[in-house]
């Protein structure tokens, strides 16, 4: 197989996010920024945007044969991971799921959420503006998401203070799923 160059992809991508449930641009604006009604630049972000799927599947068995015959998927786990390198209050909410943030004469404050085990988490939704092959702009949508790693942000002499997160993907509906990639053409 002949090597496409330009199927090869590199750099950096834009994250914003929205309140659950967002309206999503239309499919065909993937070539412009999305409405900042809805959706909130995180600003800049550093070591990139990682996009993960995971899936498990479960082996079926025959006894009449060695090899395994078929799997079928049990599980998928899509994450979006990534630094945010501006720690301001709203992405410091952002990666805590919600709580409040309030200001006063002469100051602003984040309290979390008064969240205990029972109660339903503050869900966001996701949208990742990056580029596909031949250059077109590529937009990944998380129609459901929810930060789900423990936060650590440490603050170094000689180094960058960042706001580390990783955000799962979660079920929405049979007829919608939890996440898109939209390429323009």
């Amino acid at each position: 197989m002949a090597v496409s160059v330009t199927n090869l992809i590199q750099g950096p991508g834009t994250l914003y996010y929205a309140e659950y449930p967002a309206v999503e641009p239309a499919e065909g604006d993937v070539n412009t920024t999305p409405p900042t009604s809805t959706w909130t630049d995180v600003g800049g972000t550093q070591d990139g945007v990682t996009l993960t799927v995971e899936r498990e599947f479960a082996e079926l068995e025959v006894d009449q044969i060695v090899d395994i015959p078929e799997r079928r998927i049990t599980k998928r786990d899509f994450q979006v991971v990534t630094n945010l390198a501006e720690g301001t209050l709203e992405n410091f909410k952002l990666v805590q799921n919600g709580g409040a943030i309030t200001s006063g004469s002469g100051y602003r404050a984040y309290d979390p959420a008064d969240d205990v085990s029972s109660t339903q988490p503050t869900y966001s939704a996701l949208l990742f503006d990056g580029f596909g092959p031949n250059a077109v702009r590529r937009r990944f949508i998380v129609r459901k998401a929810l930060s789900i790693e423990s936060v650590e942000t440490a603050y170094k002499k000689d180094e960058q203070t960042l706001i580390p997160v990783t955000f799962g993907a979660h079920y929405v509906s049979p007829s919608t799923k939890p996440f898109r990639v939209i390429d323009e053409a």
